[in-house]
């Protein structure tokens, strides 16, 4: 969970100013981790924010926790609830990132390199010295105030970021500058002000492009956040809500004075404010932007709606269950930023990398004047060359490679219904090689209807042993349970509830009717696949053959006192969901073998999984045999070498199998506790999204991979060719900003992506 303003939290989220590379990243986590107190810390280029975990009972603060941010050369501050975001457009024009800021350092440096353009013309015109100075200065030293300012807090905090390599890369050239014209002040020297202006001008148009494709990486949250309105329309207390009531009795609130209970009027074309349960009305929902599904989708009385999702055409009102963070929109937005600002495991050797690049580069640039000194005999020249060594290797494109790819990726997948909350999914999904499905509720429907009956018991008792059996389920969210609870009261039989009650994990549930016909005795319901032990098995199967051959689950109704007989057996039917076979083939055209994992009898669940071309099934699996099943899987290879699966589940007996996979995805249709075990979510419990998880995750991985190799390879090309001079000042600051640019657009292309079925 991430911190916004809960300063007694144990999790905080920082918003952190003036990072503008990776080594200012490993410098701000270097100094977090260092801490007392402080368990972990994570730091990210892109969102520019920190996630600070403390130790159990620490008693350090968060206040203590920026200061010492602050002494490290940077500004840091609790994270907002809606984003670092500047609203006030004229600071977001002039400020350091800010286009007006940009525009101006080339007004300014214009006439400083414009003439350069005349040369191949045969056309040597330039300003006067002066002329060219008076222009310099306020580009350097005002509109390149930022670059001192942040080089020298962190040479200050003993390590060196970009702005120190651009303070240090432009002051030499303006300071040769300055030294020429003094030194010979009537010698017709050349003067090197147009490159430290244009340097500076290339750096801050690089960072207003970082800031500008920044943003459009955080997108998907902000439009998330833009779903809440402003208020809601809370109904006065005591109206008794029916047919008529009149709906103009109703106060508006600010959302965070909502309260669970109140009863929400929403009109036509309002977005609802609220997760809740609809009391009065009907109309069509569109839940686009939280699901995915592009449908809306009919409500009427009782169902659930979502806070953010979009009226249609009905008068609404409805009882709010869930408020603020506890709604399912804010969790969506949690569980994205959480994903965001996390790292993907190879971003932590870009960090260690970009530790000693910056004093790395520092000393190529040293080395390369002195070598060009000695070897030229012109301390021009070597300034210049040290100074393009200085600028072109700057490493922003180095530290936003893996951020930004994960935060497009991300974004975009969250807009589809596919959240992704661990990074390290992204890293394990390109290998996925089997993708092992649960049955109920992933690949069926989950609302299971009783099919079949049997009395086993002789005494004629249908009715009672209906209601006996329906009465031990009450209280059961379990899908068998309802169906059951569902049969007895369209049959008439009132369900007895039990004086005793004891769930059996993997098994079913006892009880002790506290009526009728085995009151006092000790009953319960199992599932077939429980009873291979029992004295009667081979009569339950030779009675459950037909429910078997139609491919029903079949549980049943037994006497537990000494020897165990069976009373009942039921066959429940579950229909599959209508895009399961597409989905399926959706994965083997990605080359992955799928796997089904069914509690039901093994001839049935094959029945199940030909239908839909699932290429092996296990069946009779017990909840607590499917993480054993999961890790067989993984090295079911050839010489059991290593497999990577991923594991799909929506109930709370998946769960240790979605944490024993290599990637866990949990339907959000299913329990908090499988989506908590899983590092992806998919927001309409639909299976064809599986493919389509997969298939952004190896993209977005491609992207990281893409964008390292260009920043490494820039930086592996640009130093030595600055250091033969190839690359003058002017074309490196150029080059370096075109970099950053560069893997930022390569990474914001994943916003074009679209899943497969959509």
């Amino acid at each position: 969970m991430s911190l916004q303003n809960d300063t007694n939290s144990s999790i905080f989220t920082l918003d952190i100013d003036g990072m503008t590379c990776a080594s200012c990243v490993a410098r701000v986590e270097k100094a977090l981790n260092r801490i007392p107190g402080v368990e972990a810390a994570s730091v990210n280029l892109a969102t520019e924010q920190a996630k600070v975990r403390l130790e159990p009972g620490s008693s350090t603060t968060a206040d203590e926790i920026i200061h010492l941010v602050q002494k490290t050369g940077y500004g840091a501050k609790i994270s907002s609830a809606h984003g670092n975001f500047d609203p006030n457009p004229a600071h977001a024009f002039w400020g350091s990132d800010g286009f007006g800021r940009v525009l101006l350092s080339f007004i300014l440096s214009a006439p400083l390199f414009l003439p350069m353009f005349f040369m191949p013309f045969g056309i040597h015109w330039a300003l006067a010295p002066k002329w060219q100075i008076l222009l310099a200065t306020p580009v350097q030293f005002i509109l390149g105030w930022r670059f001192y300012k942040a080089g020298l807090k962190s040479l200050m905090a003993g390590a060196g970021n970009m702005d120190l390599l651009v303070a240090l890369g432009t002051s030499a050239a303006y300071g040769l500058s300055v030294y020429q014209m003094i030194a010979s002040p009537h010698a017709d020297h050349e003067l090197y002000f147009e490159g430290s202006t244009v340097i500076i001008c290339m750096v801050l148009l690089g960072k207003w492009l970082e800031a500008r494709a920044k943003r459009q990486t955080s997108e998907a949250i902000r439009a998330l956040q833009k779903l809440w309105p402003a208020n809601a329309k809370v109904l006065n207390s005591n109206l008794v809500i029916k047919e008529g009531v009149a709906l103009d009795q109703y106060r508006e609130l600010p959302l965070d004075q909502v309260f669970p209970g109140d009863h929400i009027l929403v009109l036509p074309g309002e977005r609802i404010p609220v997760d809740g349960l609809i009391l009065l009305g009907n109309s069509h929902i569109d839940e686009s932007l939280l699901t995915g599904e592009s449908d809306p989708v009919k409500k009427s009385l009782g169902a659930k709606v979502i806070g953010g999702s979009l009226n249609g055409e009905g008068v609404l009102i409805i009882d709010a269950k869930a408020v603020g963070v506890e709604s399912v929109l804010s969790k969506i937005i949690t569980l994205v930023e959480d994903a965001q600002t996390q790292k993907a495991p190879i971003q932590k050797l870009v960090d260690r990398v970009s530790a000693i690049f910056v004093p790395s580069v520092i000393i190529i640039a040293l080395l390369t004047g002195l070598a060009n000194w000695i070897y030229l005999d012109s301390v021009s020249i070597a300034i210049l060359r040290s100074v393009s060594v200085l600028v072109i290797a700057c490493p922003c494109a180095l530290g936003l490679a893996t951020p930004a790819a994960i935060m497009a990726g991300t974004g975009v997948a969250a807009r589809f219904g596919i959240l992704i909350k661990d990074p390290q999914v992204l890293e394990l999904a390109h290998r996925l090689q089997i993708v092992a499905f649960d049955k109920t509720g992933t690949l069926t429907i989950g609302k299971p209807q009783v099919l079949e009956f049997i009395d086993l018991s002789g005494s004629n008792h249908q009715k009672l042993l209906l209601a006996t059996a329906a009465g031990l389920q009450m209280g059961s969210e379990h899908p068998l349970a309802k169906a059951l609870i569902d049969a007895a009261k369209l049959a008439g039989a009132i369900p007895i509830p039990p004086s005793q009650s004891e769930a059996l994990p993997g098994v079913g549930i006892s009880g002790v009717p506290s009526s009728g016909p085995w009151a006092n005795q000790k009953l319960s319901l199992q599932s077939i696949a429980s009873l291979v032990n029992n004295s009667h098995y081979s009569e339950i199967l030779d009675k459950s053959q037909h429910c078997l051959s139609q491919g029903q689950t079949v549980s049943v109704l037994v006497h537990s006192e000494t020897p165990s007989t069976p009373l009942a057996i039921i066959g429940f039917g579950d229909e599959l969901k209508s895009s399961a076979k597409a989905a399926i083939s959706a994965l083997h055209q990605l080359h992955i073998r799928t796997v089904m994992l069914s509690g039901d009898n093994i001839a049935a669940a094959k029945r199940v999984g030909q239908s839909i071309g699932i290429d092996e099934v296990f069946g009779q699996v017990l909840p607590s045999n499917k993480a054993e099943i999961i890790r067989q899987l993984q090295s079911s290879g050839q010489d059991q070498a290593r497999q990577y699966v991923a594991m799909v589940g929506d109930g709370v007996n998946d769960a240790p199998a979605l944490a024993s996979a290599d990637v866990g995805m949990a339907m959000s249709t299913g329990t908090d506790v499988a989506m908590q075990a899983a590092g992806i979510t998919l927001m309409r419990g639909d299976p064809s999204l599986v493919a389509g998880a997969i298939d952004i995750s190896k993209k977005t991985w491609s992207k990281i991979g893409q964008n390292l190799f260009w920043a490494f390879a820039f930086n592996a090309t640009g130093i030595p060719l600055a250091a033969l001079g190839y690359l003058s000042p002017m074309l490196a600051g150029s080059a370096m900003a075109l970099s950053s640019f560069c893997v930022l657009s390569n990474a914001l292309l994943l916003k074009r992506w679209r899943p497969t079925h959509h």
